[in-house]
């Protein structure tokens, strides 16, 4: 009698799959490159926010910091893509991180010159957002080109683990940083942990965009939007962050109900701000299992309809440190929802088209919390806090299940055969 053996069952992955790390050298110093400068570019951002407030004792102009980087974002993020899908993706990448760590080295000269003058720091905030809006859509349309497919979702989550951990430490290590040894030291800092950036982007391979025939040519932003037009699964996972980031954003609302609901101060709103952004990196860390996910578009539905549930639920708690568990747990739902919605988006659109997508992808991520703060804000007016919040966090989940319905075939997308 033969014995028979039955082949090993996969491993089954519970903390952030490292695949992508180990098997491409490119992808780990482009990984480690992004993720030093990210923290970098925070402090910068934080460094600024405080240097206006410093110089003009007015929370009005520190509110314009962000109006001078969000309208050239959106304005320039379609382009950046298309210019993308024209030139040399490493050259663009590499030629937009040096912008900005020159800027970053303008803004240290200025501090340590005592020049402080805020149209400065206006011009400076402005022309690094054209150069992140350059840069983004070249990054993020190299890593198709650097890994298999099977290994994007694992990527993504480590691209998520790099965003929200610089969001969490960039904030933190500026304060510090300005409080010990002044603004200079924070700009300083941001400009030398770009060099890690720019070592990754100098060590990559040529990256010129290729049409399905081999050639290159012109890329037009209207011929990406036209093809978008064609393409149902990839409008979907726009549509659906929409439905999330614009009807279901309560950060607007934080300072208020710290003091009506919870009757704290400026530190419940620190906590309300930071509990997202926990959860998106503890989903993050804990993404070993999406790797194993093969209906992405179903992945999607449901990460966004738990996103909105989180927050109508938030809502209607009154308990400081429930409602921080719910939006922990919205922050998971939404780091789950991006890693399927950029893999969807770089395995099922051709090379050509990936930079004029990934400008697109910039925009509505950019754009779509700033209309949200604005209709949670309106609703909250007119109505009440509790019911903009459980409002729209409702009106997101029936806003999905209705796309859903119009579109069927999303939550049958499969990753193993990508249809945009």
């Amino acid at each position: 009698m033969t014995a028979t053996t039955t082949p090993p069952r996969p491993r089954q992955r519970i903390f952030a799959d490292l695949t992508p790390l180990r098997t491409s050298p490119d992808y780990r110093r482009l990984w480690v490159g992004n993720t030093v400068s990210w923290v970098g570019q925070a402090m910068t951002t934080l460094a600024i926010s405080l240097q206006v407030y410093e110089i003009t004792g007015s929370s009005f102009s520190v509110g314009l910091v962000g109006l001078f980087s969000l309208v050239p974002l959106l304005a320039f993020g379609l382009y950046g893509g298309a210019i993308a899908d024209t030139v040399d993706r490493r050259k663009l990448g590499l030629y937009s991180s040096l912008g900005l760590t020159v800027l970053s080295v303008g803004l240290a000269a200025a501090a340590l010159l005592h020049y402080d003058r805020v149209w400065l720091l206006y011009a400076v905030v402005a022309l690094q957002a054209v150069c992140g809006a350059l840069n983004g859509p070249a990054r993020s349309a190299m890593i198709p080109r650097l890994l298999p497919a099977e290994q994007l979702p694992a990527a993504n989550a480590l691209n998520s683990v790099t965003m929200t951990s610089g969001m969490m430490a960039g904030p933190m290590l500026g304060g510090l940083a300005v409080g010990w040894w002044g603004y200079q030291a924070a700009y300083l800092i941001d400009a030398v942990t770009f060099v890690a950036a720019l070592y990754a982007m100098w060590r990559l391979p040529s990256m010129a965009p290729e049409r399905g025939d081999g050639t290159r040519g012109r890329a037009s932003v209207m011929d990406g939007l036209r093809f978008l037009g064609t393409r149902p699964n990839i409008r979907m996972t726009f549509f659906s962050d929409l439905a999330a980031m614009v009807l279901a954003q309560p950060k607007a609302l934080f300072p208020a109900i710290a003091v009506l609901w919870y009757g704290g101060d400026a530190k419940t709103v620190g906590l309300l701000v930071a509990a997202p952004a926990v959860g998106a990196l503890l989903g993050g860390l804990f993404s070993g299992w999406q790797g194993r996910i093969r209906r992405h578009g179903l992945a999607i539905l449901l990460s966004v309809a738990a996103w909105g549930l989180a927050i109508a639920v938030f809502g209607l708690t009154r308990n400081l440190w429930l409602g921080l568990l719910f939006l922990a747990l919205a922050g998971c739902a939404d780091t789950v929802s991006m890693v399927f919605r950029s893999t969807m988006m770089q395995a099922a659109t051709p090379d050509e088209m990936r930079g004029r997508l990934q400008g697109v992808f910039i925009v509505v991520v950019a754009g779509g919390p700033r209309l949200g703060d604005f209709l949670a804000g309106t609703a909250a007016d007119l109505s009440s806090p509790a019911v903009a919040i459980t409002g729209g966090g409702l009106g997101c989940v029936l806003v999905v299940g209705l796309l859903a319905a119009r579109w069927r075939g999303f939550a049958r997308y499969d990753a193993r055969s990508p249809q945009a």
